[in-house]
């Protein structure tokens, strides 16, 4: 991807995901607002970016090898990450049996004892296979550990999980009961 639309990426995320209101922007429930909102926000902002149009936006969509974004005929928005105060509205879905979470040695600890939380994000953060999980562990450290979810028994216990792309799952906060290391992965 072009190095002026992997910065319009950066700018568009930041403003849907976590400073909506730095840019003027109301987002409803579900984290929705118009496209053409969102450009002229950004074009005010950064008056470098005059250039950027739905089509910009639509090619960071194409081009991205990760679904951040989802287009509606008029509307944006960021499908996960979200950390704003105002809660996403998501629904609920039925995940793959297992899904996996990529971390550091030294928050294994707290991890097994108390679970695992958004922290600043509105939803705990899953990969589908334990390649993603490497890839978003490997983030934070070198030798990131793989933890193992059993959705099927925390959906039992009335967890709830959301698509948040094809490779991308959220959920509220996982007890520990839910997560297994997953041995010899790195």
């Amino acid at each position: 991807m072009k190095k002026e639309l992997v910065n319009l990426s950066k700018i568009i995320s930041y403003a849907l995901r976590h400073k909506p209101d730095k840019y003027n922007l109301i987002l409803d429930g579900e984290g929705w607002v118009l496209t053409s909102e969102l450009l002229t926000s950004i074009k005010t902002k950064h008056p470098n970016l005059v250039w950027a149009t739905s089509e910009s936006i639509a090619d960071i969509i194409d081009l991205s090898d990760k679904s951040r974004f989802e287009l509606s005929e008029y509307s944006i928005r960021a499908l996960y990450g979200h950390s704003i105060p105002e809660k996403i509205i998501k629904t609920p879905e039925t995940p793959p049996y297992y899904l996996y979470h990529g971390t550091t040695e030294n928050v294994i600890d707290i991890i097994m004892k108390n679970g695992l939380q958004p922290m600043r994000r509105q939803y705990v953060h899953l990969s589908v296979d334990i390649d993603t999980a490497v890839i978003v562990g490997k983030r934070r450290t070198r030798k990131p550990i793989i933890l193992k979810i059993n959705t099927k028994e925390a959906n039992r216990s009335n967890i709830k999980f959301y698509k948040g792309n094809d490779s991308i799952w959220l959920s509220e906060a996982i007890p520990s009961e839910f997560i297994t290391l997953e041995e010899d992965k790195i």
